[in-house]
């Protein structure tokens, strides 16, 4: 009977999303339905000095597409997983020597990148292996119809809307055909998953065929993607992220982002680099991305001004600076003294008890994010326990406790 009834809600869900998305995108879009809407794009497309051609062809039979909408306004649980969790899965051995197969096969192409872009082959191979698998896995979905159902939606339409015309810019282009726009649902293209603006802005033609083609083209679509963290301010020659081992006379409230020193200073305080090597290079912050029991690195300039604008989930980004770490001939991390982590639920209550203190931690998902590490940061100093910004048992006993 439960399953009967579970079947019967579901239904009557599923008829009748469209309807109220419809509804309250209408709403939105000035009362005009999808179609009218699309109208509109035409003509401001044309305005823009799109060919007529090229609109015809990106945007014939193009419609509404509930199933991308449900996409996008659901969560991304897999950041819920540790550091070491995630980078384990996702920096595993097999990417690891594909990516330097990778790296040799292509050693030209890399040679020429550093010597125009000054970013080195393992940051390059680590993004290309985790984004698409070197190119291997790029969606499937109608990027143009996922692009124009976002567009209209409520949500983001103001990020979406560009994105719709530089689609149909590239199509004009004779870069790609409409047929070839195939991808994952939020209209990223290629083999870094560029949205089709930073496609338009920093695609080049590398491989010297004519047009910018970065599904086909590995040459094209790697030396678009060093355009770009050329453009974020990529520094040759300095390092992005380095492991290190840490004394326990570091004041762990200095263990934050926000935070930089000289080399000097975190070798005063009796951290050293883990390959043995001196620290040296420019200002850096101390990342603990698990806390003072975890792993431990510096990040540098390159890290905190490229990597999290490339993405701005801290741990999708250790993680590919870390890989890249490794495809230039770093050992593997260590994982720490093996202290318990706390896991999703007890992060959970420790949102909801911060939460009830008056901070701001955003949803209460188990994630650790920025507005949590920061109100964690202040209970641990107000409580007098080592300010490194991560949930532990101990800060989880302290609030229960009323403390």
């Amino acid at each position: 009977m439960q399953r009967i009834l579970a079947g019967i809600l579901t239904a009557a869900l599923t008829i009748g999303a469209p309807a109220v998305a419809f509804s309250q995108n209408a709403a939105c879009q000035g009362g005009k339905s999808f179609e009218a809407w699309l109208g509109d794009v035409r003509k401001e497309a044309l305005e823009q000095g799109i060919s007529q051609k090229a609109i015809d062809a990106g945007l014939a039979g193009v419609t509404y597409d509930q199933a991308t909408v449900g996409k996008d306004h659901g969560g991304q649980g897999v950041f819920a997983q540790n550091f070491v969790q995630f980078s384990d899965r996702m920096a595993n051995n097999n990417r690891l020597q594909a990516g330097k197969a990778k790296i040799n096969s292509h050693a030209t192409v890399f040679e020429r990148i550093k010597e125009e872009y000054g970013v080195p082959a393992g940051v390059l191979t680590a993004f290309w292996g985790l984004e698409t698998d070197f190119g291997g896995f790029l969606g499937s979905g109608d990027t143009v119809r996922s692009v124009a159902t976002l567009a209209y939606d409520c949500k983001r339409p103001e990020l979406f809307r560009p994105q719709l015309f530089a689609l149909l810019k590239i199509i004009d282009r004779g870069d790609l055909t409409r047929a070839e726009m195939r991808g994952p649902f939020a209209g990223e293209l290629g083999q870094f998953q560029f949205l089709p603006t930073r496609y338009i802005d920093f695609g080049v033609d590398f491989d010297g065929d004519g047009h910018i083609n970065l599904i086909k083209s590995d040459a094209d679509a790697l030396g678009s993607a060093a355009n770009y963290l050329k453009s974020l301010g990529w520094k040759a020659d300095e390092p992005w992220l380095v492991e290190v081992k840490v004394s326990p006379n570091v004041p762990w409230d200095q263990a934050d982002l926000s935070t930089e020193h000289p080399p000097e200073q975190w070798t005063q305080w009796g951290v050293t680099r883990a390959d043995g090597k001196p620290i040296t290079g420019p200002n850096s912050s101390m990342l603990l991305p698990m806390g003072r029991h975890g792993p431990a690195f510096l990040a540098y300039p390159n890290f905190k001004n490229v990597y999290l604008t490339w993405n701005q989930s801290l741990t999708y980004s250790i993680t590919a600076a870390y890989l890249a770490t490794r495809l230039e001939g770093a050992a593997p991390m260590s994982k720490g003294d093996g202290t318990p982590d706390l896991d999703v639920a007890g992060v959970k209550q420790v949102q909801q008890l911060l939460q009830q203190k008056g901070y701001d931690v955003g949803k209460i998902d188990g994630i650790i994010g920025a507005g949590t590490r920061a109100a964690i940061k202040k209970e641990q100093l107000r409580l007098r326990q080592p300010a490194d910004s991560y949930p532990s048992t101990e800060l989880l006993q302290a609030l229960q406790a009323g403390k």
